[in-house]
């Protein structure tokens, strides 16, 4: 008798959102990559049941890929532990990583889309390409706008909700980077920078 293979703990992809955990966080701009994973998961049936590796995750398929889709719980500044420890456990490569978080030098309702680079001040990528030890991560950037005057504490501004009026082209941009992801998996990054980054 023939047993079939299984594939065990091994995924094509790593999908991670950033943000900070608790309901106090809730629509604020620095939430918007877990803003992107929770479109994600609600798109493919992926469920973020399982919590370890200080991270809330689960697993699924995008366009016939086996996924493992993260919201690292850590708050933003350590969000490569997260990453780390669950690339690590399953055996996946920085190439098959892809991050989704928020960026102040980004228009509300504009993504980019980068193969590789530096954090650009973004302290929950800072981390990650810190704990893996490449900054050949795959990204996308969500923007949610500049602080209004140089004096503003960037703290205050990431931490700060998402205005009414501004709810309808964040959403655009939650959407098309969810939408970036899927075109990563089906036809590579080149395709998903052509199609969506503005």
């Amino acid at each position: 008798m023939f047993f079939k293979k299984d594939k065990g703990g091994t995924f094509d992809y790593l999908i991670a959102g950033l943000g900070n955990p608790g309901r106090e966080y809730e629509n604020t701009r620095h939430n918007a990559g877990f803003e992107a994973a929770d479109l994600l998961a609600d798109k493919f049936n992926i469920k973020l049941s399982k919590s370890k590796y200080d991270a809330l995750y689960g697993d699924g398929t995008i366009k016939n890929a086996r996924v493992l889709l993260v919201k690292p719980q850590t708050y933003m500044n350590l969000s490569g532990t997260a990453v780390q420890k669950l690339s690590a456990f399953y055996k996946i490569p920085t190439d098959k990583i892809i991050i989704m978080h928020d960026d102040v030098s980004l228009d509300v309702g504009k993504i980019r889309i980068r193969r590789k680079g530096s954090a650009g001040g973004q302290k929950g990528l800072a981390n990650i390409i810190q704990m893996l030890g490449t900054e050949e991560i795959a990204r996308i950037k969500i923007g949610v706008g500049a602080k209004p005057h140089p004096d503003y504490d960037m703290k205050d501004w990431v931490l700060g909700k998402i205005p009414s009026e501004q709810r309808a082209d964040f959403n655009i941009a939650i959407e098309n980077s969810a939408k970036a992801v899927e075109e990563i998996i089906a036809r590579g990054i080149d395709s998903a920078m052509n199609k969506y980054s503005k």
